[in-house]
């Protein structure tokens, strides 16, 4: 085993110094004759699902639910507080480069990291090392939520719906589940499933898409969702910039607290950081932030 680890530190090693020799002969890490294909403005939009209903279950909440949801799913709840700024996300997609899949401020790249987002989350029950992939065979939508919700096959076939290309449950049937169940643990989990389905993957508004439920299913497992988050997340911001428009269908706020967080002013480090209670995602939340800044100023500021 001992061997085995040296080895791997050795291999990584021999890569960092090949990475830096290529960086150093060649300047850039882009193919040559690269030309990019950008548009100059890109007209994203950030249409997000109405989220009051999701707050006020939230709110009606005691505090045992609530300790229930944090301690199995970590601390989505506070993304229902993000205020989706407009003006600063559009400002935002005019500084994503998909060549190299980062914001690129000036002379300053900035792009979320796993263990950014990990840190927002503060989902303890996440394994870092168990990332999400789609295996061939998994459940049908109809088991994968009969599972979740705990209902009957009847009953959840009778709510499937097809949205596009894909099928969906709508939130309506979910929020009047979450309303009448009598157990709290299923409350919780149609909650949580919800919250994936409108928050961190909006496909479809107003409904919760079938492909947000094959991850859901896997939490339990300890697979950690960030790895999909952010691949969601470039792969629509690299959509919309490379096409000039289009609706961004990541999760904005988790993407919006990650860009305070980096001008978040700290006068000093705080034991509380290594503490299983702190929450920077909470912290970032009580934070008041101006919201009458132009698009224009936002993309001067930046």
């Amino acid at each position: 085993m001992e061997n085995g680890f040296i080895d791997r530190v050795e291999d990584n090693a021999a890569v960092r110094v090949w990475s830096e020799r290529t960086q150093q002969e060649k300047g850039d890490s882009l193919i040559e004759g690269y030309e990019s294909e950008l548009w100059d403005f890109t007209r994203i939009s950030v249409t997000q699902n109405y989220l009051q209903e999701l707050t006020d279950i939230w709110n009606s909440w005691n505090n045992e639910v609530k300790q229930l949801f944090y301690c199995n799913y970590g601390d989505l709840p506070y993304l229902l507080n993000v205020k989706v700024d407009k003006y600063l996300f559009r400002a935002l997609a005019q500084f994503w480069n998909p060549a190299y899949s980062c914001f690129t401020f000036g002379g300053v790249d900035l792009v979320p990291t796993v263990e950014e987002y990990t840190a927002l989350l503060n989902f303890q029950k996440a394994q870092v090392d168990r990332a999400y992939s789609r295996p061939v065979n998994i459940l049908t939508f109809l088991k994968k939520l009969m599972k979740a919700t705990g209902m009957s096959e009847q009953w959840v076939s009778a709510r499937i719906k097809q949205k596009g290309d894909s099928k969906c449950i709508p939130w309506r049937n979910l929020r009047d589940l979450i309303l009448a169940h009598p157990h709290m643990k299923r409350r919780v989990d149609v909650f949580a499933l919800s919250l994936y389905g409108l928050i961190i993957f909006p496909k479809a508004l107003g409904h919760i898409d079938e492909a947000v439920s094959d991850l859901f299913d896997r939490l339990d497992k300890g697979t950690t969702p960030v790895p999909a988050i952010l691949a969601e997340t470039f792969r629509s911001l690299n959509g919309c910039r490379r096409t000039g428009e289009g609706r961004f269908i990541g999760c904005a706020q988790l993407l919006l607290a990650w860009f305070h967080s980096h001008f978040w002013k700290v006068e000093k480090v705080s034991y509380r950081v290594f503490s299983k209670d702190y929450s920077p995602l909470r912290k970032l939340v009580a934070t008041s932030r101006r919201d009458d800044i132009s698009e224009k100023k936002w993309i001067t500021i930046l």
